[in-house]
């Protein structure tokens, strides 16, 4: 592995190309660099999650989060190759039962807002609808199994609720959203 990243700066992608893992050259404006490129992103807010106080379980579990998206980014690097397998989806399921399954049940709308963890698992929910449409939109021009995208959909469903869960440590809670209608409902 040490050779593979010997020379970082390698100027071969000066022409607006870009080299994949099967050695073809596409130009970085490709649907295939974008797609990759939102789950680099991804990958990395996730890292500046991590640096926040939470539950051990759940920085095991964002910790294994990383390595499965890293396992996508290399899937879309390399054209026809699987790396992010269905178990990963599977473990997600089992992740969102456990982590739902100790919260209130939602009465209202709530705000990507609360302590700083919190607040970070949202932006990583936000930026995995925005990598799930990324990888959509690549699989409706070229073929692509599908676990990457049912990986990122379950993966934006868990972060809000991991945000949910990052809300109430310490004793706090939701941010819930003032919904007009709502009012009026309840002054009636």
């Amino acid at each position: 592995m040490g050779n593979r990243l010997s020379q970082i700066a390698t100027r071969t992608g000066d022409d607006g190309t870009t080299g994949l893992g099967d050695n073809q050259r596409v130009s970085k404006n490709s649907l295939r660099v974008h797609a990759m490129g939102e789950v680099d992103e991804l990958n990395s807010h996730i890292g500046v999650l991590l640096c926040e106080e939470m539950p051990p379980a759940v920085r095991t579990l964002l910790v294994e989060i990383q390595h499965q998206l890293f396992n996508l980014g290399g899937e879309l690097s390399i054209p026809g190759f699987e790396l992010l397998k269905p178990e990963a989806v599977l473990a997600l399921d089992e992740a969102l039962a456990t982590h739902n399954a100790q919260l209130p049940r939602l009465q209202e709308f709530i705000l990507p807002a609360g302590n700083h963890a919190a607040a970070q698992a949202h932006v990583c929910r936000t930026v995995a609808r925005r990598t799930e449409r990324a990888v959509v939109a690549l699989g409706n021009e070229e073929a692509l199994k599908e676990t990457p995208r049912q990986y990122l959909n379950r993966l934006s469903d868990l972060m809000f609720v991991l945000a949910r869960v990052l809300n109430r440590m310490n004793g706090g809670d939701d941010v819930y959203w003032k919904s007009e209608r709502l009012a009026q409902n309840q002054a009636q």
